[in-house]
């Protein structure tokens, strides 16, 4: 299981960063359809459960419970001997939009998809979040080519890929 320190402990005021949990899952839901044009069902997050790529963030704990400030879903694929790094979802609440929950999510996302020996990992983005490209450059993500009428509603997909 992947685990940050939460909040601070790591020397950062960012939040912590630990493996999803069945709990977590109606507030990674709520975050997922606010984020996306076309969000993910319930049940396609749900099947990523137990994987060690599926993270979330925690804002702290409000009624006992803790907060999911966002989320991401990474996981690794064959490919010609060495595994291919995928970072296939990632989404912030959006009150937490512009404090390290992103960085925060992206870090350990890269930390689990390391750990399994790929030699690189790739992602798509719309090409038109300039925040989302802006971070995953940032990151040492570079535009690999671009998909055009790659999301349902028409919007070309940039893929962006880092070597590991």
């Amino acid at each position: 299981m992947t685990t940050v320190a939460p909040g601070g402990h790591d020397g950062t005021d960012r939040p912590g960063v630990r493996q999803a949990e069945r709990a977590d899952l109606l507030e990674v839901h709520r975050i997922e359809q606010a984020s996306f044009p076309q969000p993910w069902p319930f049940s396609a997050l749900e099947s990523y459960l137990g994987e060690e790529g599926f993270l979330v963030a925690e804002a702290g704990i409000e009624d006992g419970v803790p907060t999911v400030a966002g989320y991401v879903i990474a996981d690794t694929v064959p490919n010609h001997g060495t595994p291919l790094g995928h970072i296939k979802d990632i989404a912030v609440r959006e009150e937490y939009r512009r404090e390290g929950v992103a960085t925060a999510l992206l870090e350990g996302a890269l930390e689990v998809v390391m750990a399994t020996g790929a030699g690189s990992v790739k992602l798509e983005v719309r090409a038109d979040n300039d925040g989302a490209r802006r971070l995953y450059r940032q990151f040492g993500f570079q535009h690999r080519k671009t998909i055009p009428n790659y999301y349902s509603n028409g919007e070309d997909a940039q893929v962006m890929v880092r070597l590991l």
